[in-house]
């Protein structure tokens, strides 16, 4: 079994290209929707938090648990010292789950902060320009100009994700540019 990181920044493509892949039958995890299951039912998380006011109806809310994380990287930290041991146990799982597939692709944004590469045998970045992934941001989540920057800047820079990475899909054209650049890459067709 091929194990293909599928990365990128926020705001550049990647659940689409998920959504794609998933279409023409491929097995994905999406790690941030495991991150949320996990921010969701861990009580190391809420038990790390309960001092803060991130909560709502007892529950952790992802978007005040982000406003303040992201403007503190001591409380990023903290959350990530928790979250990213989860999320690679859920990788290991994914994997032993679907051996029996050609390839499996993990959909994991962080995938470079968190040191996780080493996990897999090829990382396929997802490129947009900067400009063009906050007027994404700002459009699909309604963050004002100054977080959406805030958010952009919490990740590396994609030159140098790039470097790192087997293969880019460039996503600053159409959704047709960009199913082709997924069917060529994973033969889908």
């Amino acid at each position: 079994m091929l194990k293909i990181a599928l990365t990128g920044n926020i705001a550049s493509g990647k659940t689409t290209v998920e959504k794609i892949l998933k279409s023409k039958g491929c097995e994905v995890l999406d790690t941030d929707s495991a991150g949320h299951e996990i921010l969701k039912n861990c009580e190391e998380v809420k038990n790390a938090f309960k001092n803060y006011d991130v909560f709502e109806n007892g529950e952790i809310s992802r978007d005040k648990l982000g406003k303040l994380v992201f403007s503190n990287p001591d409380l990023l930290r903290k959350l990530e010292s928790v979250v990213h041991p989860k999320i690679k146990e859920k990788i290991k799982e994914f994997f032993e789950k679907n051996c029996h597939e050609k390839y499996t692709v993990v959909s994991i944004p962080l995938l470079f902060e968190t040191g996780m590469e080493n996990l897999f045998d090829r990382i396929v970045f997802v490129y947009a320009d900067d400009d063009l992934r906050l007027k994404r941001l700002i459009e699909r989540s309604g963050y004002s100009k100054e977080y959406a920057e805030k958010r952009l800047k919490s990740q590396g820079l994609q030159q140098e994700k790039i470097k790192k990475s087997d293969i880019i899909i460039y996503n600053n054209g159409s959704l047709e540019d960009l199913a082709k650049q997924v069917d060529e890459i994973f033969r889908l067709e």
